[in-house]
Formats: structure tokens, sequence, C-alpha cells
């Protein structure tokens, strides 16, 4: 394993010192490092593509290479800055890729990163991404031939990390999580499953909140409503929510979360166009990247309310505590869209989540309901 501490100590010696991404499951051994430097030198993204044109600006005012970290899942966001802005035929702008590989040969994961993780390298030849593979110690010497790379060639390169290749650092972090937590997850999911009517159908983010979603029907043997799992596709969940919306006669709710809202935050002017009354969309916030590390989205920073209602819904609510809940709950469900509601929840999640399985299954049950 590698120490992170000692690969960050490794690009600050190569003059890399300025990180823009987007928080990896595989990079989360990184979060004590970035949580130890300032926003002059670290920038959490709300997508990768911005990740990567923070880079481009910080190059553009320092003639300095800088890192965009993502997971390899978010590198299809990245690839329109990478390919119109900073290629060698465009404006020739180097920088390093730092790149979470899920799904990488030999180590089992989910369906999702399977298929992209076996594309990740053919990707990046595409692309003309020259990049390397960093296992061990041993590889350094891979890094820096391909940072040597980039500066003399003006072009952006790449570093592969499989999953377990971090160890834990040793660097003390800061405490920078949002300390307004108020409802577990699962009580909301379940207080909502226990008042939507029977034909009610709920899209639900990546990540714990589908995997909750699934075990509380399975545990409590619930059957009212139907559900898609959003496996993959971080972001996308509202406007898939959206088009299902149109032709749907019954309540259609988008289950999304910060991280997810931020991605794509330009799908709210599209769903305040085209939603019709029967679409909700719940906002479950705990202000950081849960399921990866804990770091802060910095929605704090952003009056949810004057958002929605500026883009065009027709009703904001928001819930922040448990005591609340049913009675604030039963007016969102009740009122007419496209409604949003936002549910401050604690960063804890179910303990021995599972995975939603038989997803052909579930993609035909879904649709059976319609």
């Amino acid at each position: 394993m590698i120490n992170p501490d000692y690969f960050f100590k490794f690009l600050k010696k190569n003059n890399i010192n300025f990180f823009a991404g987007v928080p990896d499951s595989v990079l989360k051994n990184t979060k004590n490092f970035f949580s130890t430097i300032n926003n002059k030198h670290h920038i959490i993204t709300a997508n990768e593509g911005l990740a990567v044109s923070a880079c481009v600006g910080y190059h553009l005012s320092t003639n300095n290479l800088a890192c965009a970290y993502m997971q390899n899942s978010g590198l299809g966001n990245a690839i329109n800055p990478l390919i119109s802005i900073s290629h060698q035929k465009v404006y020739s702008i180097p920088m390093l890729l730092l790149i979470g590989w899920r799904g990488s040969p030999g180590i089992k994961d989910e369906p999702q990163h399977m298929l992209k993780g076996k594309i990740t390298p053919n990707l990046l030849k595409l692309l003309g991404i020259k990049y390397c593979i960093l296992n061990k110690n041993k590889d350094f010497y891979k890094l820096k031939k391909i940072i040597s790379f980039a500066k003399r060639n003006k072009q952006t390169v790449a570093c592969l990390i499989k999953k377990g290749t971090f160890e834990s650092s040793k660097l003390k972090k800061k405490e920078n999580v949002i300390k307004k937590t108020f409802i577990k997850r699962e009580n909301f999911i379940e207080e909502m499953l226990s008042q939507i009517n029977i034909k009610t159908k709920i899209i639900s983010t990546t990540g714990f909140t589908s995997r909750e979603l699934n075990q509380i029907r399975n545990n409590k043997k619930i059957k009212k409503g139907s559900d898609f799992y959003m496996v993959g596709g971080m972001g996308h969940s509202s406007m898939v929510a959206l088009g299902a919306s149109i032709k749907s006669k019954e309540t259609l709710i988008c289950l999304d979360g910060d991280g997810s809202f931020l991605m794509h935050l330009g799908a709210i002017a599209s769903i305040a166009a085209n939603a019709r009354s029967n679409f909700k969309h719940i906002l479950l916030n705990n202000f950081s990247h849960e399921s990866v590390g804990g770091q802060p989205t910095n929605i704090e920073k952003i009056n949810l309310k004057n958002l929605v209602k500026s883009a065009g819904y027709k009703k904001f609510y928001s819930i922040k505590n448990i005591n609340e809940t049913s009675q604030i709950l039963k007016k969102f469900i009740k009122s007419k869209g496209p409604s949003f509601l936002e549910v401050q929840i604690k960063p804890i999640s179910m303990q021995n989540l599972k995975r939603p399985k038989n997803l052909l299954t579930i993609k035909k049950k879904f649709m059976k309901s319609f």
C-alpha cells in the first residue's frame, strides 16, 4: 500500500500544489490531506468537468500543473473540457488527473463499475492521455516520468489508483463537516413509505439513499409504491424522474442527495419548466459526500428556498427535526408540484447495508407500474 501523505509530498516536490475534484471512495484516504490545505490550493467541485476547468484556470494564472481528482465513473463529465479546452490541439494545457479506478481488472465490483473499469484505459488512450498505474512505491518513477512528459509537451496525463492502494493517512484532519444534523435517513424513508399511495413511483439517487430504500422495503415488507434505484449516474436522478413523470398519472418522487443535486444543478430549470403537478423532489441533505469520506459539499452556503423558487418550483418545504416530519411530509405529498422538500439528515447510514440486486428485474417491475 502507498502512504497518501508521501504521495502528496511527491507531488509537491514536482511543483503540483493545486487540487480540484469530486470526492471518491477509492481516493477517500486522501481526505485528511485535503482537509489540511485552504481553498487557495484546493476546491471540491460539483462535478468532474468543473474540476478540470478549475485546473485550466490555475495553469493560465501560474503556468504550473494542477491536479484534478475524480472517480473513473465521472471521467465522462470531464471529457468536454479535456477535449475542447485543454487538449494539445486546442490550448495545450497540461494537468495531472488522479483517477480512482473502480472496476479495475481482477477486483470485484458492482455492475455499473465493471464496464467503466474495463474501458477506462482505452478511454484515456482515445483522449490522447498518457497514464500510469500506481500500485506500489516502486511505481513512483512512472508517475515522475509522465509528470515530466506533461510539463515538456504541455499535455494532460493521468494516474490510475486501484481500490486499496492508499493506506490511511496519518495527517491530523480538520473537522469541517457541518454539525447541523437532525434526522436519520432511514427514519425519514420509513415515514415517507408509510404515507405514500400504493401507486406512487420513486426514483432514488445513487449511494446510500437507494441502498437504504431498498433494504427498508425488504426488511419491513413494505409494498406501497414502486422504486427505480439509480445505482450509478450520480447527478442524473432528478432528470430521470422528470422524464418518467411526464407520462405518469400518479405521484412521482425523486429522492436526491446534496452531492447529486449540486452535480448537475441546471436540472432544476428544466424541471420547473416542464414538470407536471405530480412531480415531487426530495433533497436528503447531510451537507457532505457521506459515502466516500464525509467531505463537505458546501451546500450550506446556498439558500435552497430562494434557489428553487426562483427556478420555478411552486412549493418549498423544509424538515429539520424528527417531530415535524409527519406533518410537513403530508403537506408536501398533497401539494401540486413541481414541489421541493429539503430534509436535513444525519451523515449516518444503516448498518450492514446491501446493494440492490437483479437490476433488470427492478427495471421490469418499475416499468410495469405505469
